[in-house]
């Protein structure tokens, strides 16, 4: 009896097994069919704010693969397209590019609104030509999403709902690569859902660390610091050390940490980290894998993953800082250097006058009789001082009858020898016009003469 019984419990035992890895595999089968049949969604946005000159456009062209990018105005829409390689599947990821004047922050509400805000992820961009901004800017924009934000008609559970999503991505960040087999793998999924179930249960009522989403707008936010291959122009003509640079990383990472968002420093003219820009919105929005773990040892190619940070790890730059102190006053460190004020030290521009003007003025004093104005005659101030050099006295408008009409005939054929000038004559062809000109030159030949007698004499 007692072994009929063993058998019995043994029996039993092994079907519960058999029902126990049943169970398992029908779950992942039912996993795997489920995903398949999961479409990536079309309704997903990205909302990028920033000063203008901070590179938006550019940095958008550079997610979508575009190499000419063309900048809007206003509210800008553009969109990237978003291939997912595991379920052979793609789909059109909206982008709102809003203009740097905050004189257009009223058109937040057509690319943010009740319909789209769960739907929205938003990315504030500063750029490190302008270094002594960053934080104004980055503290100006998210006060401006505040305000934006607070106007739309959300009932008290719906904010609240999400902000608890957003406090919940942070809590349950993991750090990427710790897998041994690959995020995709049905059975590693599986698994992971498992143990994720129970630990999520406890996120959910874990304290945040410190300093971290004081300021919960319940949205995804990146900040994406432009332009950072110019760090090099940064220290050579304005003599920035390491210090500087960590100065400002320590504030803007304090920054994110306030508002629960990841940080990517990028350059798309050395195409620095735009690439896994693009992979994280991916991941972000569409849940897609992205396996890099935060980067912080390139002071041009910072990544930090949302969840990731904490005071404690930011507190590592304050070792590198000698001539400034972490919570030192950003502007105070990070100086504007002065704009050189060209107006007052510049020359006055002089321009030259028409030279047809000047002809007509001195033909319309010979034909009048009365001789030039001096003031306004360069040739009669050279030919004064030649005369004053070799102590022979040319007079030009002050001698005889004859010389003066010899001069007007020269200023007269000067006038019109160029065909081309409105009110020109065809005066090429006319005998008198011959004549004068013929004239004119006896006349410069007998002056020149006449210098060159007195030179030998």
């Amino acid at each position: 009896m007692e072994t009929n019984g063993q058998a019995n419990g043994l029996k039993s035992r092994k079907k519960e097994n058999g029902d126990g890895k049943d169970n398992l595999w029908s779950a992942i089968l039912e996993e795997v069919q489920n995903q398949g049949n999961t479409k990536l969604p079309s309704n997903k946005n990205v909302l990028v704010l920033g000063d203008n000159e901070t590179g938006k456009t550019t940095l958008i062209a550079k997610l979508q693969g575009v190499e000419d990018p063309k900048k809007g105005s206003a509210l800008e829409y553009a969109y990237i397209d978003v291939r997912d390689e595991y379920r052979d599947d793609h789909t059109r990821l909206s982008v709102w590019v809003l203009d740097g004047d905050p004189g257009h922050t009223n058109l937040l509400k057509f690319a943010l609104n009740e319909e789209t805000f769960p739907h929205t992820l938003v990315i504030f961009t500063v750029a490190m030509t302008t270094p002594w901004g960053i934080l104004d800017q980055l503290q100006s924009w998210a006060s401006a999403l505040g305000d934006h934000i607070d106007k739309l008609n959300f009932t008290a559970e719906q904010r609240l709902e999400s902000k608890k999503a957003q406090t919940q991505k942070w809590l349950r960040y993991t750090e990427p690569g710790d897998e041994l087999e690959p995020a995709t793998s049905p059975m590693k999924r599986s698994s992971r859902n498992l143990a994720d179930e129970l630990a999520h249960d406890d996120d959910d009522d874990a304290p945040l660390p410190e300093a971290v989403l004081t300021t919960n707008l319940g949205l995804d936010i990146v900040v994406v610091v432009t332009k950072t291959d110019y760090m090099s122009t940064l220290e050579k003509e304005h003599d920035y050390r390491d210090e500087h640079f960590d100065f400002m990383q320590q504030w803007i990472r304090r920054f994110c940490l306030q508002y629960g968002a990841a940080l990517f420093y990028t350059s798309a003219k050395e195409d620095k980290n735009c690439d896994l820009l693009y992979k994280y919105l991916t991941h972000r929005i569409y849940g897609l894998p992205f396996r890099t773990p935060a980067l912080i040892v390139e002071k041009d190619a910072v990544l930090i993953p949302a969840g990731w940070d904490s005071m404690k790890k930011i507190s590592i730059l304050y070792e590198n800082m000698q001539s400034c102190k972490p919570d030192d006053y950003y502007r105070d460190v990070i100086v504007q250097p002065a704009t050189r004020k060209s107006g007052g030290l510049r020359e006055a521009e002089v321009c030259a006058e028409d030279e047809q003007a000047f002809l007509q003025r001195q033909l319309a004093a010979l034909q009048a009789g009365a001789p030039a104005p001096r003031a306004d005659s360069p040739l009669r101030a050279a030919q004064r001082t030649a005369a004053q050099l070799d102590g022979t006295k040319i007079s030009m408008g002050g001698g005889s009858p004859g010389n003066e009409g010899v001069l007007a005939s020269f200023f007269n054929s000067l006038l019109y020898k160029k065909t081309g000038s409105p009110g020109a004559r065809a005066a090429d062809a006319s005998p008198a016009a011959a004549a004068a000109r013929s004239d004119a030159a006896a006349e410069l030949d007998r002056l020149t003469r006449a210098k060159r007698l007195a030179s030998d004499c």
